[in-house]
């Protein structure tokens, strides 16, 4: 039996699917012959998900099931739809679609289809306005390490940039605590070899975390395409159209794709999660080459203590690893779009900053030991 709590989180789901529809129909007015008919699915497809919750009302003793009051948020968008138009309106729906399809997958009532249509739902909307949903199904933790994300090129490039900074910090910092050169090899080592394995590990973890996430995605989306053939057809159609797709070239590309079970679930797959089923990403690739790019970025600063000592080594070391940040802060302008000169300076600054305030710190702690 449904508690008083659940009845009342019944009620509000239900108020919000017919405020959405509500909004859709209000959107269906104010705009053109073109996406009239998709805003107009969106209701339909709102109203069956708040037919759901009426559902579990009516099961629940409640008879009281009179259409409510639009919520405040529904109301402002529809004035504003009104006077101002449907374009200047669709950034907030698309947030309030991410919204309700990130709250249904928390909700054991809601059926794992009803959060996926209102993740679909974002990316019509997103599709209207020509940008990508904020929200959705899949939310991938892109990493600034993350192979696949940006390729592996930029992923090493970030990794030889961590590591240089932060074993210069930290040989810095020895080198200012003491003049014992086989103390400062020693920390520069461990600090090698600790940071890689962390990276490594890290990235492992991470990306393995990410493609099962994106497997158990896949695994969903291949029930629901044999569950619910009709929804997802429809879901598709939904998405051609607002790319711009006549109703009738969308419906006969879909009954192409959907011939196929396998190219069904590649296009849904893209076009709902926003993921490619072929590149969902190697965890022993990017902790291999996390491990490496780190490694050789902490390798510089310790070089000069490998082949020599004292002052001479310190120079040595800060000038090298100042040229290295020099390069690295250039190719990361290649990702960037800045000005290789003024990237290359921005991160010379940078690390040298670090490694200047670890030396002094090195120099007060190796004052008060001694």
């Amino acid at each position: 039996m449904a508690t008083p709590e659940d009845l009342a989180r019944y009620r509000e789901m239900w108020a919000d699917e017919l405020g959405g529809a509500a909004l859709y129909r209000v959107l269906a007015e104010t705009t053109d012959d073109h996406r009239r008919g998709i805003f107009e699915s969106l209701a339909e497809a709102e109203e069956r998900h708040a037919e759901h919750w009426a559902r579990l009302l009516r099961e629940g003793g409640v008879t009281d099931l009179r259409t409510p009051r639009l919520p405040l948020r529904v109301r402002v968008i529809r004035f504003l739809a009104r006077r101002l138009g449907t374009d200047a309106v669709l950034p907030l729906v698309l947030r309030a679609e991410a919204r309700d399809a990130d709250r249904y997958q928390a909700v054991a009532e809601a059926p794992a289809a009803m959060a996926a249509q209102e993740a679909v739902h974002g990316r019509v909307v997103a599709a209207l306005r020509g940008g990508e949903a904020p929200g959705g199904r899949v939310a991938a933790a892109e990493g600034r390490h993350r192979i696949g994300a940006g390729g592996a090129l930029r992923a090493s490039v970030f990794g030889v940039n961590d590591g240089l900074v932060s074993n210069l910090s930290l040989v810095m910092g020895v080198a200012g605590g003491t003049t014992n050169s086989r103390f400062v090899v020693l920390a520069g080592v461990a600090g090698l070899v600790a940071g890689a394995f962390s990276m490594a590990a890290g990235e492992w973890v991470s990306v393995r975390s990410q493609r099962e996430l994106f497997e158990n995605e896949l695994r969903i989306e291949r029930e629901e395409l044999a569950m619910f053939p009709e929804e997802e057809r429809e879901e598709l159609e939904l998405i051609y159209q607002a790319k711009g797709i006549e109703p009738d070239v969308a419906r006969r590309l879909v009954d192409r794709i959907m011939r196929s079970p396998e190219v069904a679930l590649d296009t849904l797959a893209r076009e709902e999660l926003g993921l490619d089923p072929g590149e969902l990403g190697s965890p022993w690739v990017a902790a291999g080459s996390s491990f490496v790019a780190f490694a050789l970025g902490a390798l510089v600063p310790l070089l000069p203590y490998l082949v020599g000592s004292g002052a001479a080594a310190f120079v040595v070391s800060a000038v090298v690893s100042a040229l290295a940040l020099f390069v690295v802060g250039a190719t990361i302008s290649v990702f960037t779009g800045r000005a290789p000169l003024r990237a290359g300076a921005r991160m010379v600054i940078i690390g040298g900053a670090a490694a200047g305030t670890t030396f002094v710190i090195g120099k007060l702690v190796g004052v008060g030991v001694s």
